[in-house]
């Protein structure tokens, strides 16, 4: 069987700090009444929707086609690269912390660390996010205030809207707060250094784990990462954020910027479509797929040159640049 536009069914998970706008704002269907954080859009979880390889795990398909799939430069072995993903936050998320590939490796013995990237699909007035800690904070600070259940007390807070975009390298302690719907782009990993989660239970009504020791090691004490709003831009094309794991594009299909555009992997990089907004059609020499708000198709890297239409937003990411 060859390849062709993938259309992906999300793994649904359920958080303590989860609502229930993946279904009424993404028309995700929930499958129990349970308070539902993430949609893991693209991840070796998610299930095939579409075509031959229908009902098949994403990672399995990884594994037979390897760079046909996921481009070059990638190991097969170490599943797909990328995570994309929803959140929905009715509540604050623990403050967190991420190490990056050395120390993932060093801490973990895993191949990645994770540098992620928020944009704000949806925010609630006044809804905010922890973006660092006060300066001056030091290691033995940190590890003390966490220790005394204060770690509120010294973050830095910043208030958000929709369209707004940050990029969370490795290493800053951050957290999404009430309110927010956002679509993820980051590195495929779940190696997470839980800071402080509020005094809340877990859904088991246990503590959730603090990993202060490995926390407050990968830590980045000195800077903040800036917010880039892009709300107001209407541009065709969008930048959202361009690094050395991933790059992000939004795509405004509409009567003024034009409801098409021609995109091409050039056989190298395969490419995540989310649709944020309207509809849009993917058509290829391979085959085509429709998604609407909330879905996601993954355009393997052999695919090459293939059409975008529709009235839409869709968010573009893949590795390298263009």
């Amino acid at each position: 069987m060859s390849l062709y536009p993938l259309l992906l069914e999300p793994a649904l998970h359920t958080m303590p700090w989860g609502g229930r706008r993946l279904q009424t704002r993404l028309n995700k269907s929930l499958p129990t009444d349970d308070p539902y954080g993430e949609a893991w859009e693209v991840h070796d979880t998610a299930r095939v929707a579409n075509g031959a390889h229908v009902g098949g795990l994403l990672g399995d398909l990884v594994h037979e086609y390897g760079a046909a799939l996921i481009g070059v430069g990638n190991d097969p072995a170490e599943g797909f690269p990328l995570l994309a993903k929803w959140l929905d936050a009715k509540a604050w998320l623990s403050i967190q912390v991420h190490p990056n590939d050395e120390q993932a490796c060093e801490l973990e013995g895993d191949p990645r660390g994770k540098t992620e990237s928020w944009y704000i699909l949806d925010a609630q007035p006044g809804s905010q996010l922890v973006i660092g800690v006060q300066p001056g904070t030091t290691r033995d600070l940190l590890a003390q205030a966490i220790r005394d259940n204060r770690l509120e007390e010294i973050v830095v807070y910043a208030e958000v809207s929709a369209g707004d975009v940050l990029y969370i390298p490795a290493g800053t302690i951050h957290a999404l707060g009430p309110g927010l719907l956002l679509y993820e782009i980051q590195q495929s990993s779940d190696k997470t250094y839980r800071l402080y989660d509020w005094g809340r239970m877990g859904l088991d009504g246990k503590p959730r784990e603090l990993h202060i020791d490995k926390g407050c090691r990968v830590a980045n004490l000195e800077t903040l990462p800036p917010i880039q709003h892009t709300a107001g831009d209407k541009s065709p094309t969008v930048e959202i954020v361009r690094s050395v794991y991933f790059t992000t594009l939004l795509h405004q299909l509409n009567a003024t910027n034009g409801t098409q555009i021609m995109l091409d992997t050039g056989g190298q990089h395969f490419h995540i479509l989310t649709c944020a907004e309207g509809e849009a059609h993917i058509d290829s020499d391979e085959g085509s797929v429709t998604i609407g708000i909330g879905q996601t198709a993954l355009i393997p890297a052999c695919i090459g040159a293939y059409t975008m239409r529709g009235t839409a937003k869709v968010i573009r990411s893949f590795q390298g640049g263009e």
